[in-house]
């Protein structure tokens, strides 16, 4: 089992930044490609982006890219998803999620219980 815990989301005017933290405990965190998904109210879960076990290597859905960085920290067990340039429509509860890195399936089998960025226009 893998435990997620998330932090970081909160208020911020559009053009702001915030940055979330995801802590991974119970198993070996370079284990696992980490993803961060978002739902907006009335809307379905969307991926956000991933990075790898290594953190090599990274992908972004394409209304983040050049906006959104993750980073991860293997020592503190630790993913981020810095947001920059912040928009009304990027305003959804964020959630990270863990996938085994040699798994053959592409579904993430652990989430956190997600922390709401809400920006204001």
């Amino acid at each position: 089992q893998v435990q997620l815990v998330e932090s970081g989301g909160g208020l911020v005017q559009a053009g702001g930044s915030l940055r979330l933290s995801c802590v991974a405990s119970g198993r070996t965190f370079s284990s696992y490609n980490m993803g961060w998904f978002r739902q907006a109210p009335g809307k379905e879960r969307e991926f956000v982006g991933y990075i790898s076990w290594s953190g090599g290597n990274t992908n972004y859905i394409d209304s983040v890219k050049g906006r959104f960085t993750i980073s991860r920290d293997n020592a503190k067990s630790t993913v981020y998803l810095q947001m920059n340039s912040l928009k009304p429509e990027d305003t959804a509860v964020y959630y990270c999620a863990a996938r085994y890195r040699l798994s053959a399936s592409a579904r993430y089998d652990y989430w956190g219980q997600g922390t709401q960025v809400t920006v204001s226009s």
